[in-house]
């Protein structure tokens, strides 16, 4: 048998239970028949709950603290991009590729730079660039993705900016994108945008992945698919966006802010005031007030659509692959950088509050040797898939990681103590620094500040809504016991603290 081809595909801050086949009401045909015919992978964690630092670990197979992009805002060392999977796949003979969104770099930087992403750095990329970017051959990029900016546009912008304003119609697409269809009763960052789906981002990517796979390939390929969405503001694009009733949503149990019995950081975190650069932004568009069910139910609503169209997207490329006679000899994977409160705790978005809604990304993977219909909880984590490629490929990572091929999980019966996520945060996004590292085994999660001491530790076979906070608790303590010797375990290759070029 010839190597197999890999198709990465990730979604942005996509809780891993927001799919049909784990039980919510969300409309996901193609994602639950990958499930049926693949291995549901139900715990893996993101290395940190924001964007940077858990695509930067995905990419090099490292926790925030060693490649150094330990919070959003700072940019990943291109001497160790450039080393990551998709470089130690293509020393390998593989054809890689990124198409999407990419985030490895800061887009709003406080002052000029010349990295690709950062919006003055992408006026200097030539018209047309299409890579190479960390260790990438090809690259085509949605520059940000998030629709609380506008696409940004040429000279600025990235490959889907340059098609979007390309047949002069930026302006009436601009118009009707912040248009909504209908009204959300006053949901925070919630419309039905007016924008035709042909032109939203998601259409885009599965667009030029499907020409990706129908190139002649004259050697096996690596192909990473990174929509923007569900990611805020919800901005779901009609027909989509009316998919999912508002009144038919599934609600979180417990949806009420409860810092009582939490470490102090959970109450600081929303209500200390932000200061300092982007504080503006950070408070209205990175912090959402406590929430109404009727305007969550809009959230959840227009996450669904999100999500549906995505599914549609993720339909589109499959059967292109299955087209091209390739399907047999690819492994498919989907995943997500990090999840979403979506509601839970009366909680949305993300910050430093790991819940499993925001930890816990799941993923699902089918493949030539990939059994059907297995479900798998041993704790894994995202910056395990490259070391995974590189085991299907027959590659050789190119630096010491700390990812862990997967292959004996998802093919035997391999297991797992635990998995690791850390978040060294610094005061800009939430007013208050913190130095976060938490541990997941299958049936338990410990967090520790370790600047404070403070910590949370829950039960999650017994309390699986993290209502309880065990940590203090006599009955629990050989466990924490247990939990803190493998959070502390952390191999010594921390890198010093890093200063943020901008937000994110």
């Amino acid at each position: 048998m010839t190597r197999p081809n890999i198709l990465f595909i990730t979604s942005d801050q996509q809780r891993g239970d927001c799919y049909g086949f784990r039980g919510r009401n969300v409309y996901t045909p193609h994602l639950d028949m990958l499930a049926a015919e693949g291995t549901s992978l139900e715990t893996v964690v993101t290395p940190c709950v924001v964007c940077q630092p858990a695509r930067a670990s995905i990419l090099t197979g490292l926790l925030p603290r060693t490649h150094g992009v330990h919070d959003n805002g700072i940019d990943l060392d291109p001497e160790l991009g450039e080393k990551g999977f998709a470089a130690s796949l293509s020393a390998a003979g593989y054809h890689t590729a990124k198409i999407g969104k990419a985030h490895f770099a800061t887009y709003h930087t406080y002052g000029d730079s010349d990295t690709v992403e950062s919006i003055p750095g992408s006026t200097k990329v030539p018209a047309g660039w299409r890579g190479p970017y960390m260790g990438f051959d090809h690259a085509e990029l949605v520059h940000i993705g998030h629709n609380w900016w506008l696409p940004e546009k040429p000279p600025a912008g990235l490959a889907y900016e340059e098609w979007y304003y390309g047949d002069g119609r930026g302006a009436q697409k601009n118009k009707l994108l912040w248009e909504s269809h209908r009204d959300h009763n006053g949901a925070p960052q919630v419309w039905s945008s007016k924008l035709p789906v042909a032109w939203h981002n998601s259409t885009w990517i599965a667009d030029r992945a499907i020409e990706f796979i129908k190139q002649d390939h004259d050697k096996p390929f690596c192909m990473w698919v990174s929509f923007p969405d569900p990611h805020h503001p919800f901005d779901c694009p009609e027909p989509w966006a009316s998919l999912h009733r508002p009144e038919d949503v599934d609600l979180p149990e417990h949806r009420t802010r409860d810092f009582e019995g939490r470490p102090w950081w959970h109450q600081a975190a929303v209500e200390t005031k932000i200061e300092g650069k982007g504080a503006e932004i950070r408070t209205s568009y990175s912090r959402y007030p406590e929430i109404s069910d009727e305007h969550l139910r809009e959230v959840i609503a227009n996450t669904y659509g999100q999500l549906s169209l995505i599914d549609h997207s993720v339909g589109r490329i499959i059967t292109e692959l299955e087209a091209q006679g390739l399907a047999d000899n690819t492994y498919i994977v989907y995943t997500a950088d990090h999840g979403d409160w979506l509601g839970d705790h009366g909680l949305v978005l993300k910050g430093p509050m790991p819940f499993e809604g925001l930890l816990n990304v799941r993923a699902i993977v089918k493949g030539p040797d990939v059994p059907a219909g297995k479900v798998s909880s041993e704790p894994l984590s995202t910056l395990d898939f490259g070391a995974t490629f590189m085991d299907w490929a027959g590659a050789d990572s190119l630096m010491e990681i700390h990812g862990r091929s997967m292959h004996d999980v998802i093919s035997g019966d391999g297991t797992r103590d635990a998995a690791m996520s850390e978040w060294e945060l610094l005061p800009g996004r939430v007013g208050v620094g913190l130095s976060l590292r938490t541990v997941r085994s299958k049936t338990a999660k410990l967090t520790i500040d370790l600047k404070s001491g403070a910590g949370e530790m829950y039960d999650l076979e017994n309390d699986p809504h993290e209502l309880r906070n065990v940590i203090d608790d006599p009955v629990y303590a050989s466990l924490k016991a247990d939990l803190t010797e493998i959070l502390m375990s952390r191999p010594d290759d921390m890198r010093p603290n890093q200063v943020q070029v901008g937000m994110a």
